[in-house]
């Protein structure tokens, strides 16, 4: 018996994409989507919990080089609350899962987006997806290395005047806050990028910016860094503004690749004044000059008949 390899009808990527799918049909994608992005989340918690120990070990390496730290040969915290060691350990728990399951609810967040776009804005979202992991990995190591080198100097810098044993869980929301922030802070180049692949700015109006990029680049390391300290905030600035310059190189590229700049109006401001062509003719003094037939205004309307008399006629 002769088995039919062909297809019996399109599938659901086809028919999101061309529009044939019902409103019935996308609550039910929808539904099955976040169904298997829950199971990804789920089995990623669970591989968060065993790894929880592990993490919580990498993330005390730079409190546990201090010297006040170490307490009968052993690396110490203080803790203040009776469930805090375990809550602690499920939030680290919460976060690996997150980075485990990402490839499973990325993906069906993908899928369930991706009929709705074109070709071309597909590639581009899996070349900037392909960037933005490194970045945000790069963002995380420079983070953790920024805590080694400027948690003793925070803690010498104090009224205390020495290191002193720190709150667990403070101590674990400090190094987190400042991981997730550098790992946000590196995909700003992503942000420009998208912009200048897009057209809605040139890579001459992005080098423009470069003194308010970086004004505005130490004014929110300033802020939103947790790091009181001078290496944390001035580290930020510096690679967001160095990432700055290297979109901006990347941009160049990109419009050199697309001949931008060449246009005919390339070089004039948006307030110019396009020049307009005078062909006529000056008129000299001589010349017989026609002058233009004045018309009559038209004859006013006679004055309407009382309301009385139309009553009268009507009757």
């Amino acid at each position: 018996m002769a088995i039919s390899l062909r297809r019996q009808g399109p599938s659901k990527f086809e028919q999101a994409a061309d529009g044939s799918m019902t409103l019935i049909e996308h609550v039910r994608e929808l539904r099955n989507r976040l169904f298997w992005a829950s199971l990804g989340l789920v089995a990623g918690l669970i591989v968060g919990f065993i790894l929880s120990k592990w993490v919580f070990h990498l993330l005390e390496g730079p409190y546990c080089a201090l010297p006040s730290s170490i307490v009968d040969g052993k690396c110490k915290f203080l803790v203040l609350g009776v469930g805090d060691t375990l809550v602690l350990r499920l939030k680290i728990a919460l976060w690996i899962g997150l980075i485990v399951g990402a490839p499973v609810w990325l993906y069906q967040l993908w899928a369930f987006i991706a009929p709705g776009l074109h070709r071309h804005e597909r590639k581009w979202a899996y070349v900037f997806v392909a960037i933005a992991a490194p970045l945000f990995a790069g963002g995380a190591v420079m983070a953790y290395l920024v805590v080694g080198h400027s948690l003793a100097f925070i803690m010498e810098a104090g009224v205390l005047g020495e290191a002193t044993q720190l709150e667990v869980t403070s101590y674990i929301g400090f190094v987190t806050t400042m991981i997730l922030l550098f790992g946000v802070a590196f995909e700003f180049p992503l942000i420009l990028l998208m912009l200048n692949f897009t057209g809605v700015v040139s890579a001459k109006r992005l080098i423009s910016w470069w003194r308010i990029v970086v004004f505005l680049s130490f004014a929110f390391a300033a802020v939103a860094t947790p790091d009181p300290g001078p290496f944390g905030m001035t580290l930020l600035a510096a690679c967001m503004s160095a990432l700055y310059f290297v979109a901006v190189g990347v941009a160049f590229i990109n419009d050199k690749r697309k001949g931008r700049g060449k246009e005919i109006y390339a070089d004039l401001d948006d307030d110019t004044i396009s020049p307009l062509e005078d062909d006529r003719e000056p008129v000299a003094a001589g010349d017989r000059v026609e002058v233009a037939t004045v018309v009559e205004p038209p004859a006013p309307v006679s004055k309407p008949l009382p309301i009385e008399s139309r009553f009268d006629d009507m009757t």
